[in-house]
């Protein structure tokens, strides 16, 4: 597991999350830990290291 920081692009909080880094690439949609709205996380590993990483609002 692999936990990264970002602003949750709702209330632009800093939060958290532990990402799987044995599924290469990835999409699902997980609640903001602040502000509860949904948003969609899309990361990215090679070798089990993040090499890119999108949070996208879904409720535009």
């Amino acid at each position: 597991m692999y936990e990264h920081f970002f602003q949750c692009p709702y209330c632009w909080e800093t939060i958290s999350m532990l990402l799987d880094s044995s599924v290469s690439q990835q999409t699902y949609v997980e609640d903001c830990e602040v502000c509860c709205n949904p948003i969609q996380v899309s990361p990215q590993f090679e070798n089990l290291e993040l090499i890119g990483f999108e949070v996208v609002n879904i409720e535009q």
